[in-house]
């Protein structure tokens, strides 16, 4: 009896309703840490050189794809929930009931980044490196959707911080974890709240890539490989605590090897590129990968056409003066000869 009244409780419902209107716990959640996101990340890229509004702007193109990117590595892994006898694929398009992977959301939206990096010629580590500790906050407040959702938890304990888990039903007396209601909150499970562990772990990480981006100047996409090393050592560990449904590989969770794939490969790009020196002069490098006509190449045209016109404008003075020299020296005394 002492354990459970140290326990965790768990929200009764994940989800509210204005009017017809479902406002779901879940959504709020995401919306929250990309609004965290893009705030501290345009605080650090004007602190480094960059235009205040630019992380907006390529966060118009990365959210969406990022959103795209994760459903789709969610729907790919664990396509058991949404193909096959009984199951609904439409199912898979909803994408309110949860369910976004982290690895195909970063994926796809360093596409969309890239993209829009690529038209305002800004250099996408640099961006990246700008864009990183918040987007590990990001992650953060986003698993708290998973704690309303009542979901991503691990096994049995009896831990004080246990997780009490309640049995959700919807108005017509229907079990539903996420849409359902709890009536009875006598917990019919303690377990591991893994989604807190998570939480917890990337705040950690997030502190650790600004003190060591302060402390040595990391440039060159560095800042960005150690919050990917940083958040898949933590995720590995995690990632084999988890007891919710999910497909394996040789009898272990496909995102235990995904987490060590990846953070072998971000260990590997922050080691060789620290080759590349200190932090790059984000100023110096704009318009380096960009479109020609972007603001800057502009700019450039601008001066060369001024300093062409210049050019031609003292060629054309230094012919007049010319000219005028041999007028005067013609009707100079000297140059009349005496008959």
């Amino acid at each position: 009896m002492d354990a459970l009244l140290a326990t965790i409780p768990s929200p009764d419902r994940g989800v509210w309703y204005l009017g017809p209107l479902p406002i779901r716990a879940y959504a709020l959640c995401i919306i929250a840490g990309i609004v965290v996101a893009i705030w501290w990340g345009e605080r650090r890229w004007v602190a480094r050189g960059g235009i205040k509004g630019e992380v907006t702007d390529i966060a118009v193109w990365a959210v969406p794809f990022g959103l795209v990117g994760g459903r789709l590595y969610h729907v790919i892994t664990d396509n058991q929930k949404y193909f096959g006898p009984g199951k609904d694929p439409l199912a898979a398009l909803q994408i309110w009931n949860g369910g976004l992977g982290i690895w195909g959301a970063i994926a796809l939206g360093a596409v969309g980044a890239w993209i829009a990096c690529r038209r305002r010629g800004i250099p996408l580590p640099a961006m990246a490196d700008a864009l990183a500790p918040g987007i590990v906050v990001a992650q953060a407040i986003g698993r708290l959707g998973n704690y309303f959702n009542q979901e991503l938890y691990g096994g049995d304990t009896t831990l004080p911080w246990g997780l009490e888990i309640y049995r959700r039903v919807t108005p017509e007396g229907r079990e539903d974890a996420l849409a359902g209601i709890a009536i009875d909150h006598t917990p019919i499970q303690v377990v591991h709240p893994t989604f807190l562990y998570e939480l917890l772990w990337n705040l950690g990480v997030a502190l650790l890539i600004v003190w060591a981006d302060r402390k040595f100047r990391l440039g060159h996409g560095r800042v960005f490989a150690l919050y990917v090393a940083g958040y898949t050592a933590g995720r590995f560990w995690i990632e084999l605590m988890r007891t919710d449904e999910a497909t394996l590989i040789f009898g272990t969770r496909v995102n235990v090897f995904v987490s060590a794939i990846v953070f072998f490969g971000a260990v590997a790009y922050f080691v060789i590129a620290k080759s590349r020196g200190e932090r790059e002069d984000v100023a110096a490098l704009r318009g380096t990968g960009g479109d020609p006509a972007e603001p800057g190449a502009e700019a450039a045209d601008a001066t060369d056409v001024t300093g062409a016109e210049a050019v031609e404008d003292k060629s054309v003075a230094g012919d007049n003066e010319d000219d005028a020299a041999e007028k005067d020296k013609k009707n100079s005394p000297e140059s009349v000869k005496p008959e």
